[in-house]
């Protein structure tokens, strides 16, 4: 008995590449959305204000003993910053940190006040406070689209022809979940405007 040749029957095969080409573009649209509505900055930030108290304290001693007495030099920066969101999160500040670099090379770090020590400083030097505006805290929260603005009390032991004739003198605004923000300080009457997410400034001198 004949055998008959055994066949078997294979599917035809899909073409795949209108599959693909309809993928790419899909995913070409997905990224042109992202980069279309996805800021390319976190915040603009700038120094709308600045103003300097320099402080000259003199400690008397009890000794009877000439130029026994200590002098003390302080340099207050009042800096009215302003934050602006522009990212579709809300941004929440951290910390405010400042270092000077004066014209010898030498760097100052420090912190920006603390506001429960803001009052006793503006006791110690009432004038101080005059010069004074709303503080703004760490731990403030801004609103995607929205600002947040007022003032960074920074401290150096220096006097103001040391910060006059200074290199450089840089906020730091530390933000949490997000890259930090530079802004170079302006001296009073002027105004300093950061590129965002950098360290390169703009200033109207």
């Amino acid at each position: 008995m004949p055998v008959s040749d055994l066949t078997f029957a294979q599917p035809a095969r899909r073409n795949l590449l209108a599959p693909v080409l309809i993928a790419f573009v899909l995913l070409g649209v997905a990224i042109a959305l992202v980069v279309r509505y996805t800021p390319h900055k976190t915040a603009d930030v700038a120094i709308t204000e600045t103003a300097l108290y320099p402080a000259h304290t003199v400690f008397k001693s009890d000794s009877i003993l000439v130029g026994s007495e200590r002098a003390q030099d302080d340099l207050y920066v009042l800096a009215t910053l302003r934050i602006d969101d522009r990212l579709n999160l809300p941004l929440f500040i951290k910390d405010f940190t400042a270092t000077l670099v004066t014209a010898d090379g030498e760097e100052f770090h420090t912190s920006a006040t603390e506001e429960h020590d803001i009052a006793a400083i503006f006791t110690s030097f009432p004038a101080l406070e005059k010069l004074a505006s709303t503080p703004l805290l760490r731990e403030t929260l801004i609103a995607p689209g929205q600002f947040a603005e007022g003032m960074v009390l920074l401290h150096f032991p220096v006097t103001q022809a040391v910060w006059n004739s200074r290199k450089s003198a840089t906020l730091n605004v530390d933000l949490y979940h997000q890259g930090p923000l530079a802004i170079r300080i302006p001296n009073p009457g002027q105004r300093s405007v950061a590129l965002s997410d950098t360290n390169r400034t703009t200033s109207d001198e």
